[in-house]
């Protein structure tokens, strides 16, 4: 048995395919097949049931494919932890950001990080939440960014900043007079907002989940952009609320659409968070200062309530 073998097998296991699989492992399909086969024949098994299609795991495989995850990861945690004796902070650094704080944050510190820490090879995925905790415990990314709390005991989380919630409301709308709103005054079925998968959605729902309206909208939108938000909005489609970060992208004439909350001001928990065993964290530390010393001028509340990212039942 080796590692590369191993690799080969939770390749298949992924893409449920032999020839995906090999050219995802930048191998020939018949190296990667003999190689799977070796293994097989080692332990008198059969791991995968190659007569379905898409190619499936036996009974066996499947937990041979558990094994071989924790052991792969494993292997790999032997340069970490030379890299974390000798202070090195370079190499390889997969990070998922959600998109509801790439646009915002990435260009806030990516410029700083690559000059400071030039040894290292940030490769950076737009990923929902759920799709980061899932490559985080499958061992295809380092880390993410992410609104918490996410209750997950396989990851830890080390909040970055608390990004407060700013409402966007047109003129004509019942609260535009309003310096300021408050949260009891938030009508759900008034708030333009993103599609499912989004977790500042969920953040919004929750807000508002005690508050009812007689106000029906003849439409449903949910988008995937606050720019569209925005300009449904100016257009007096309805209100909808914005991280504080993206808020400081608006030209100035669309500035006075803006309304900030009164204190408590809601707001969302912004954490670099990692799977519980991850060893790279010399460049984690790297990361969460790179990322302290860009925000913390730019969000300065205090008086602030933390709303959830998960969905209440």
């Amino acid at each position: 048995m080796t590692i590369t073998q191993l690799k080969y097998v939770l390749s298949v296991a992924e893409h449920k395919n032999f020839t995906v699989a090999s050219q995802h492992s930048f191998v020939t399909q018949p190296t990667l097949s003999m190689q799977i086969q070796k293994l097989e024949d080692e332990f008198d098994i059969q791991i995968f049931n190659r007569s379905k299609k898409p190619i499936e795991l036996t009974s066996i495989g499947e937990k041979i494919v558990e094994q071989a995850k924790i052991i792969v990861n494993e292997s790999h945690r032997f340069a970490d932890i030379v890299h974390q004796y000798k202070g090195f902070i370079g190499g390889e650094f997969n990070l998922g950001m959600i998109p509801t704080v790439m646009p915002t944050l990435l260009p806030m510190f990516l410029n700083n990080f690559t000059k400071k820490y030039p040894k290292v090879k940030l490769i950076i995925e737009e990923l929902t939440t759920e799709e980061i905790i899932r490559k985080l415990i499958d061992g295809h990314i380092d880390a993410g960014l992410a609104a918490t709390p996410l209750q997950n005991e396989a990851i830890k989380e080390q909040p970055l900043y608390y990004e407060p919630f700013v409402g966007l409301i047109p003129e004509g709308h019942r609260l535009f007079n309003r310096k300021q709103i408050n949260t009891d005054e938030l009508e759900i079925d008034d708030i333009l907002l993103l599609e499912d998968g989004h977790c500042f959605k969920e953040s919004v729902i929750n807000l508002c989940r005690t508050y009812k309206s007689d106000h029906q909208k003849g439409f449903q939108l949910e988008s995937g952009s606050f720019d569209t938000l925005i300009k449904l909005s100016k257009e007096g489609l309805g209100m909808t609320l914005l991280p504080y970060l993206h808020t400081l992208d608006i030209n100035e004439t669309d500035q006075r659409y803006l309304r900030e909350f009164s204190s408590p001001v809601p707001a969302r928990e912004v954490s670099l968070i990692f799977h519980k065993s991850q060893l790279k964290m010399q460049l984690i530390d790297a990361l969460k200062t790179t990322i302290d010393g860009v925000v913390r001028g730019a969000i300065s509340f205090s008086d602030v309530k933390i709303i959830s990212p998960l969905k209440q039942m």
